[in-house]
């Protein structure tokens, strides 16, 4: 049951941002990039290790330095959506340079 509560949440904010980005596309981006799924993950990891504040730590330290991809990520997107370039390339070129930039997090957090 706890994860059919915690899918429903999850799924909601999603819905919710999608519905918002049809009328306000600025806001919709803000939502999305709002620590909403941080405190998600930090609720559901805190409620499934309770006192464990030593994984609490690990998953905010690399939260943190996880920002640096999704910088990229949207900094490639939004270059590539300026030039007006087709979705599926903005897609690939983003996901291309998150996956380089994650690997690069993965590897300095070790």
């Amino acid at each position: 049951m706890q994860f059919i509560v915690k899918l429903l949440i999850s799924v909601f904010i999603i819905i919710f941002c999608t519905q918002i980005g049809s009328k306000f596309p600025k806001l919709a981006g803000l939502i999305a990039v709002m620590p909403l799924t941080g405190l998600l993950v930090m609720l559901w990891l805190y409620s499934d290790n309770p006192g464990d504040y030593a994984k609490m730590t690990a998953y905010t330290k690399g939260a943190l330095w996880g920002i640096v991809p999704s910088i990229l990520f949207f900094l490639i997107a939004f270059v590539c959506f300026q030039k007006q370039l087709p979705l599926w390339i903005v897609l690939c070129a983003s996901f291309a340079v998150w996956i380089i930039a994650a690997f690069f997090h993965q590897w300095l957090l070790r």
